[in-house]
């Protein structure tokens, strides 16, 4: 089953973290994203550059705002893909992400969202 991780981070925490603590933590990240890509789970992990932008049908046209949600004080700032048996196994691999445990959660928070499993 495939599971898409949404990572969350607060830029004003990110900007906050001194150098060489920010350069660990992408460190400790990339060796997480090399593990799971030795399993043969991770199918896909990208960052996000910009904010994104939300599309909503307005009373007689779609209107496109700075979105999802214009106060979030979090947002969107990675995502990664997995292949998993189950979902306690994503959960497993959630809980072990650098960014929500680095320093007490300084990254951010992480959802889980099982996709859609479509037969070719």
């Amino acid at each position: 089953m495939k599971y898409l991780m949404l990572i969350y981070g607060n830029e004003t925490v990110w900007n906050s973290l001194p150098p060489a603590e920010l350069t660990a933590l992408i460190d400790r990240v990339d060796a997480f994203n090399q593990e799971l890509r030795e399993s043969g789970e991770l199918i896909t992990a990208e960052g996000l550059v910009e904010r994104p932008r939300s599309v909503r049908m307005g009373p007689d046209a779609p209107i496109v705002t700075d979105g999802p949600y214009l106060e979030a004080k979090e947002y969107v700032g990675s995502m990664f893909v997995v292949d998993v048996e189950d979902e306690e196994r994503a959960l497993e691999i959630a809980k072990a992400y650098p960014g929500i445990r680095f320093k007490h959660g300084v990254g951010g928070g992480l959802e889980v969202w099982p996709l859609m499993e479509h037969d070719r």
